[in-house]
C-alpha cells in the first residue's frame, strides 16, 4: 500500500528526516513497524505568510518496497554510423549521450575548450581585460550554462521526460535531491565536473570530442547535409545535429548564406539589477532581523505591462555575481551566475523588455533581431571602449535619467564605468524599463535605490533567430536537425537538454 501526504513545515523541522518521518506517520495514522520504506518526493518554500513554512510531499510504502529514485542509463560501446553533433553545450552533451545510448558513435565539434581551460582563460580574460572570441561565459565545453546558476526546473514539460535529465545529471555527480526540490539547481562550482563525467563518459564508450574546432561551412551533396567543415579544411561527414547556442552570431550568418530556412523572433532586452542579498532576504521573507539560517537566498520574479510591452525579472541568481558575457571584441553584454550555496553577498537579475519584431523591421530580413542585438551591444561598447569593463548607473539615477556621480559596491567581475543607460537602447525601450523599474518598486518598497546597481547591457536571453524545422522530422534540411536554445525552440539547461534528446532520436530514425 502507498500513501501520499504532504506536511507544512517550519524550515528548522525539515532539516532531520528521521523528525519528517515521524510527523509523516502521525499524519497518514500508520504504525512505525508497518512502514517498508519512505521518500520525500518535494519540497517547496511557502513565504506568503509568517511563519514561513516548507510544504513537503511525503511517499509511505506499507508492505512494499519504494521505486528506484532512478534508473541509471546504460550507455552503449559506439559501434554505428557517425553523428555529427556541433556544440557541446546542454543541448550538444544531451544529444550525445543519447546517441551513444542507441548505439551510434558521436562525434561533438566544439569551438571552444575543456571546461577546467575554460575556466583559466576567462580568469585569464578578467585579469587582462580582454576578450578571447572562442573561449569565455558562452562559448567552450559545457555551453553558456557551465557557468551560470545551473537552474534545472523547466516548463517545458510537453517537450519530454524531465526526469530523464535530472536522473542523467544525478547519474554524471549531481545530488539527489534535485530529483524533489521544486526548483533544483547546480551552481557554477558543481557544473564542471558533471560536465567532465559527461565527457568522460562519451569517449570512453568511442564517441569523439574534437575542441578548439570551429565549424565554418556546412557539406551538401544532392540537396542532404552530409557532413560539416571547419577551419583548416578539414571535413566531418555524418549526419549533424546543430546545437551551437544563441551566441554563435556566425553560424545563423552562415545558415542564411546557405539559404536554410530562418525567421526573426521576438526577443527581450535590457539590464541587469544588482542589490544586497540582505535586502531581498528581508523584503522577500517578510523580516528585518535577516533570513532564517535554514532558509535558502530569497528570489523573486517580477512582472509588468507597460506600454504593451512586458517587463520583467529573468534568471534571478540569489547571491551570485553579475559577470562580463562578451564573445567579440567591441560588444558588451552581461549576465548572471551563483554558486551552489548562493552564498555571495549581492542578488542580481535581469530586468528586461519584450522588443517585437514590428519593433525593429525595416525589411524582410531573418537576421533583423540578430541585427539589433548587436547594434545595443556595440552601443554598450561605445560608452566604455575598452575591453570587458560594463557601463553601470545606481539604480536611482537610471529611473531619472542622470548620470550617478558615485557607483556603489558590486560583484561585477570587471570593472564598472559610471554612464547613463539610457543611452544604450532605443527611447520606448529605455521608457519601458524605466517604468517596469518603477511599478517593480511598488511591488518591492524599496527595489529602486541609490544603494542598487544597474549594469549593462543584458541582451541575449533568447535566440533571436529560428532555424524553421519540421514538426515530425525535426529536420530544417534532409540531414540537418537545428537543436536547443540556438535553434530558437528552446531556453534553458533543462528545455535545451531535452530537445537535444528529441533531435538525436529524430537523427536514430533517419538513419534507420
Amino acid at each position: 500500500m502507498i500513501k501520499k501526504i504532504n506536511l507544512k513545515m517550519l524550515p528548522q523541522e525539515t532539516q532531520d528526516v528521521n523528525f519528517i518521518k515521524k510527523q509523516a506517520l502521525v499524519e497518514a495514522n500508520v504504525d512505525k513497524k508497518d512502514l517498508t520504506d519512505f521518500l520525500i518526493t518535494r519540497r517547496s518554500i511557502d513565504s506568503r505568510r509568517l511563519p514561513i513554512k516548507i510544504d513537503v510531499a511525503i511517499t509511505l510504502y506499507i508492505g512494499e518496497k519504494a521505486p528506484a529514485l532512478y534508473n541509471p542509463t546504460n550507455f552503449k560501446k559506439a559501434v554505428n554510423e557517425k553523428v555529427i553533433i556541433v556544440g557541446m553545450g546542454p543541448a550538444g552533451m544531451f544529444a550525445a549521450l543519447k546517441v551513444l545510448e542507441s548505439g551510434y558513435t558521436p562525434v561533438i565539434i566544439e569551438r571552444g575548450e575543456k571546461v577546467e581551460d575554460r575556466r583559466k582563460s576567462v580568469a585569464s580574460m578578467i585579469k587582462g581585460n580582454q576578450v578571447n572570441e572562442n573561449s569565455n561565459y558562452c562559448f567552450g565545453e559545457g555551453g553558456a550554462g557551465a557557468f551560470s546558476d545551473g537552474k534545472l526546473y523547466s516548463r517545458s514539460k510537453k517537450r519530454g521526460n524531465i526526469n530523464e535529465v535530472l536522473s542523467l545529471f544525478v547519474q554524471m555527480g549531481a545530488p539527489k535531491s534535485i530529483l524533489s526540490e521544486a526548483h533544483p539547481h547546480l551552481g557554477t562550482d558543481k557544473l564542471p565536473a558533471i560536465i567532465k563525467a559527461i565527457r568522460d563518459t562519451i569517449i570512453k564508450k568511442g564517441g569523439e570530442i574534437h575542441y578548439n574546432t570551429k565549424v565554418v561551412n556546412l557539406i551538401k551533396e544532392d540537396d542532404v547535409i552530409t557532413g560539416v567543415l571547419t577551419e583548416g579544411d578539414v571535413e566531418f561527414k555524418g549526419p549533424v545535429i546543430l546545437a551551437t547556442g544563441h551566441s554563435a552570431k556566425d553560424i545563423y550568418k552562415l545558415l542564411k548564406n546557405k539559404k536554410i530556412n530562418l525567421e526573426a523572433k521576438s526577443i527581450a532586452v535590457g539590464v541587469r539589477v544588482e542589490h544586497s542579498q540582505a535586502f531581498i532576504d528581508s523584503v522577500q521573507y517578510k523580516s528585518s532581523k535577516g533570513r532564517d539560517p535554514f532558509l535558502p537566498p530569497a528570489e523573486y520574479r517580477l512582472v509588468s505591462k507597460i506600454n504593451d510591452r512586458g517587463v520583467f525579472s529573468f534568471c534571478m541568481c540569489p547571491g551570485g555575481s553579475v559577470v562580463p558575457s562578451h564573445t567579440e571584441k567591441e560588444y558588451t553584454l552581461v549576465n548572471g551566475m551563483s554558486s551552489s550555496t548562493r552564498g555571495g553577498k549581492w542578488a542580481n537579475s535581469a530586468i528586461v523588455t519584450e522588443v517585437r519584431i514590428e519593433d525593429v523591421l525595416k525589411k524582410n530580413d531573418p537576421l533583423c533581431m540578430l541585427y539589433f542585438q548587436e547594434q545595443l551591444e556595440k552601443n554598450t561598447f561605445d560608452l566604455v571602449r575598452s575591453g570587458i569593463k560594463a557601463p553601470a548607473q545606481r539604480l536611482n539615477d537610471f529611473v531619472s535619467k542622470k548620470e550617478s556621480t558615485y557607483l556603489p559596491d558590486s560583484s561585477y567581475l570587471g570593472k564598472l564605468v559610471s554612464k547613463d543607460l539610457n543611452q544604450i537602447f532605443p527611447r520606448e525601450i529605455a521608457k519601458n524599463l524605466r517604468e517596469g523599474f518603477i511599478s517593480f518598486n511598488r511591488k518591492i518598497p524599496g527595489f529602486v535605490s541609490e544603494d542598487a546597481i544597474v549594469i549593462a547591457c543584458e541582451t541575449r536571453t533568447s535566440s533571436p533567430v529560428r532555424i524553421l524545422r519540421d514538426k515530425e522530422t525535426f529536420m530544417s534540411e534532409k540531414g540537418l536537425f537545428p537543436c536547443g536554445e540556438g535553434s530558437g525552440y528552446s531556453g534553458g539547461i533543462v528545455s535545451s537538454a531535452l530537445d537535444g534528446i528529441n533531435c538525436a532520436l529524430a537523427t536514430m530514425r533517419y538513419l534507420k
